[in-house]
């Protein structure tokens, strides 16, 4: 319908019942937005707004094609990525670099949200992939959960015109019970930065950083949204 249409409509509505017609805005996904202060919002690119506020219905996916650029780990990131096998691998497990690179994005029911699935290829063998679940809830209004009982609840920022998703608690949930780890428990504060890109593309940059030994794990990689 067009816009004089809408507004023609609105006019006979008011005439024949008296009262103002609620005109609502064009459908979109609005639970990123809400997450962060509206200055934030406003101060991120068009096309990462565009691009975090996109409706999906429930299973419809949007995929996304690139290159992982850099994958650094010290000694203590290699272990603590190999631990995380014990829980599926949420980390990479490879110092991969200029490797292709997928990562899909499907909306689902509550009170999952969205599922997460990144593709990794590797020099040798199958592609490494992980899973996780961003649930649009918990006390932040967002957290990641990868399974086995564990997830990380997080707090999402805008910088210099980057979104940055940054771990604030891990926890465990056993029973419909949730237990927050302490700090001795966890691997380190997690951020992932969204940042755009000539081109039509943008960059995610995962960096896990330990209160003591610094630097663990680096990721960065490149993508564009694939060709439907």
């Amino acid at each position: 319908m067009s816009a004089l249409a809408v507004a023609f409509e609105g006019s006979r509505r008011k005439i024949e019942t008296g009262v103002e017609p609620k005109i609502e805005p064009a459908a979109g996904d609005n639970r990123f937005r809400a997450l962060m202060r509206e200055d934030e919002w406003a101060s991120l690119p068009s096309s990462i707004r565009r691009r975090f506020s996109r409706h999906l219905a429930c299973g419809q996916s949007v995929v996304y094609a690139g290159e992982v650029l850099e994958t650094w780990m010290s000694r203590a990131g290699w272990w603590l990525a190999q631990a995380g096998r014990l829980l599926g691998g949420p980390l990479p497990l490879r110092r991969n670099v200029h490797v292709p690179a997928v990562v899909a994005v499907t909306s689902s029911k509550a009170p999952c949200g969205q599922v997460w699935t990144r593709l990794y290829a590797r020099g040798r063998g199958f592609p490494q992939v992980i899973h996780s679940c961003k649930r649009f809830s918990g006390p932040t209004g967002l957290e990641e959960y990868i399974g086995c009982g564990i997830g990380m609840t997080l707090a999402v920022d805008a910088r210099e015109g980057a979104l940055i998703f940054r771990s604030k608690d891990y926890f465990f949930e056993l029973f419909g019970r949730r237990l927050v780890l302490p700090r001795w428990l966890c691997p380190g504060a997690m951020y992932v930065t969204h940042a755009e890109l000539p081109d039509g593309k943008f960059s995610f940059t995962l960096q896990v950083i330990h209160p003591r030994f610094g630097l663990l794990i680096r990721q960065m990689a490149i993508f564009r949204e694939a060709a439907s």
